[in-house]
């Protein structure tokens, strides 16, 4: 489904030449100061990052969910803090209000979003609701015009930076189950609405989490997306297909680096008077990542596909996120090995990768959470 050939070529090459001399450059500097320097922001802005997958009439690219995915191959190739960055926004930041937002959302949120103006976060997870997101807690009780929220959000990517929350809430008390949960529109100025501190992560520092939390928050009934109750948890699961897509093609542009990274280290580190890229065991590893480096790619690029072409993809969504994250683990953990000792040490890129990538098999629904979705989805159509 790549609408022009030509022209996507063309936004790979601005992009991954962008990520060659301006991101992989600064990676280090992220990493130690937690920052992404403004400077770099504002170039991402220019380069139209932040709207790569929102409608075109919304100041957006409008990109294919293939052409998306093979423009997270090249971003992938840096630091996930910067892909973080601009991830929300085309992903789980926007795509409530994409899919299912009524045409006054769309107007008035999606070019901002688009431009880089606001930053989008999306607020699911719960301190007693995770993988299990039907269960969550948090109220959003109706009060003539406006609906007064009552609950807390935990780990919420970019919440630190974000202007607007796309927030799942319980609207029907007695009702039990996804049937009751609604999604909603809040500001992050909205009086009642704070943020805990930002949490201190194994790794991928530059990308901000925390906790964001409600209390007697009252949001306009205007701002319920798509203007109607009780499909909130429908929309999260659509938003969520897509970002298992996407994330699965973020492990596979990840793995591509740290490979290129090793394989340079083997070819260039010298032991029993020759390289180590000609010893078999290293090859072995070598081979063994390249394998299943191209074994996801093609998940990813097929099940894209068949979601531009209308399929429903929920199990191949699935599907690549399994297969494509722990694929990223276990490459990550063979390119330390490679590296030897040096590999252990915060002089060569790996050893952040290595810390960078676990948080893959977790956001986004985990290993375990795809596994069961997976099978259901099997049984389910078994059945049927």
């Amino acid at each position: 489904m790549i609408r022009d050939q030509e022209t996507l070529n063309l936004l790979l090459a601005s992009i991954s030449r962008f990520v060659r001399e301006r991101l992989i450059p600064n990676e280090n500097e992220v990493a130690e100061t937690d920052t992404i320097p403004p400077a770099l922001i504002a170039e991402i802005r220019e380069l139209g990052l932040f709207g790569l997958s929102i409608p075109e009439a919304y100041g957006g690219l409008a990109l294919t969910m293939e052409e998306e995915v093979r423009v997270a191959f090249e971003l992938a190739r840096t630091s996930p803090a910067f892909r973080s960055l601009i991830g929300t926004n085309n992903g789980i930041g926007s795509q409530g209000i994409v899919i299912d937002g009524t045409e006054a959302q769309k107007q008035h949120y999606l070019p901002r979003l688009a431009s880089g103006e606001i930053i989008g976060a999306f607020a699911l997870t719960e301190p007693e609701a995770g993988s299990d997101a039907a269960s969550l807690q948090t109220t959003a009780t109706r009060d003539g015009d406006d609906y007064i929220l009552n609950g807390s959000k935990r780990f919420i990517t970019n919440a630190p930076e974000a202007s607007i929350f796309t927030v799942m809430a319980r609207t029907d008390r007695d009702l039990k189950g996804a049937g009751a949960i609604s999604a909603l529109i809040v500001e992050r100025d909205t009086p009642g609405l704070s943020l805990g501190k930002i949490d201190r992560k194994m790794g991928q520092r530059g990308a901000h989490t925390c906790d964001v939390i409600f209390e007697n928050c009252r949001v306009p009934a205007a701002n319920l997306i798509g203007g109607r109750e009780g499909v909130g948890f429908k929309t999260a699961m659509k938003v969520l297909d897509k970002g298992r897509l996407h994330i699965a093609a973020v492990c596979v542009g990840a793995a591509e680096r740290m490979l290129d990274d090793a394989l340079r280290y083997a070819i260039e580190r010298q032991q029993f008077g020759k390289p180590i890229a000609e010893f078999q065991l290293v090859q072995a590893m070598l081979a063994d990542s390249k394998t299943e480096i191209y074994a996801a790619r093609c998940m990813v690029l097929d099940a894209a596909q068949r979601r531009d072409a209308g399929d429903d993809v929920s199990t191949e969504a699935s599907c690549c996120k399994l297969f494509a994250s722990e694929m990223c683990g276990r490459v990550a953990d063979r390119c330390v090995q490679i590296h030897g000792g040096a590999g252990y040490v915060s002089d060569y890129a790996i050893e952040r990768f290595y810390r960078d990538v676990r948080l893959f098999r977790i956001y986004e629904g985990t290993s375990q959470i795809q596994q069961l979705v997976i099978a259901r989805n099997m049984i389910r159509s078994a059945q049927n």
